[in-house]
């Protein structure tokens, strides 16, 4: 016999997919789908025993482990592959009963593993307004003439969360006057100049940049003029 793909030591019983037509030595039936070789000679389920087994398929590797845990019999099922010239598994005949617990036990995870899903979403939206406020009021800090509404647009923005943009960066988390300062100036860019226009228009964009920032330049000192003359 060509060798297994599994270890025969950890496969147990072994059920054969022919790849030829195989009628059972005991009872004649066939041509067998599925058969057992009992000293050399092919046996179908019923006369080997196994046919109150009902066939899983692989590929859910959790089910066929609880299936072959909740079943007092169980068999692998393998078919030949003559490119690889060895058997490999095709799935495993399992009780009816212990397939039905089995399943049972893979929905209650899966039930449990939606519930954390839930969870761990609300722990980090409550993370990320918590996030984007406290860059907000630094925007404020910083700019105190920042309207309050345009300052947590800019923070919403700039702290999407898998976004890649500053906010999510190492300085953004840190809130740092760098990162602060850089998300303000994208806001500004786009939203109080013709940086877009200009860029639509094929102007380079390091030169749209030249362009635009005596009028950035113009907006942030206005924001920042509060402070100044708080101080």
């Amino acid at each position: 016999m060509a060798r297994l793909a599994t270890p025969a030591a950890r496969t147990g019983l072994l059920v054969f997919q022919p790849l030829k037509r195989r009628m059972c030595t005991e009872c004649h039936a066939g041509p067998l789908a599925l058969l057992v070789l009992e000293d050399g000679a092919p046996r179908c389920l019923d006369c080997a025993d196994l046919g109150h087994l009902v066939f899983l398929p692989r590929g859910d590797t959790a089910l066929t482990r609880r299936s072959r845990e909740e079943s007092t019999l169980s068999a692998v099922v393998v078919r030949f592959n003559r490119r690889k010239a060895r058997y490999e598994r095709q799935g495993v005949l399992v009780e009816e009963e212990g397939l039905a617990r089995a399943e049972e036990r893979c929905l209650a995870d899966a039930e449990a593993r939606r519930r954390r899903r839930v969870r761990d979403a609300r722990r980090r939206a409550a993370e990320d307004v918590r996030f984007t406020e406290a860059f907000a009021a630094e925007i404020r800090r910083q700019f105190p003439g920042c309207p309050a509404e345009r300052a947590l647009a800019v923070a919403a923005h700039a702290s999407v969360r898998g976004s890649g943009r500053v906010g999510r960066s190492a300085a953004g988390r840190a809130l740092s006057r760098g990162a602060v300062v850089s998300a303000v100036v994208a806001s500004v860019r786009h939203l109080d100049t013709p940086y877009d226009q200009l860029l639509m228009s094929g102007v380079p964009r390091h030169e749209a940049r030249r362009r635009i920032r005596p009028a950035v330049e113009t907006v942030l000192r206005g924001w920042q003029a509060q402070r100044e003359e708080a101080g």
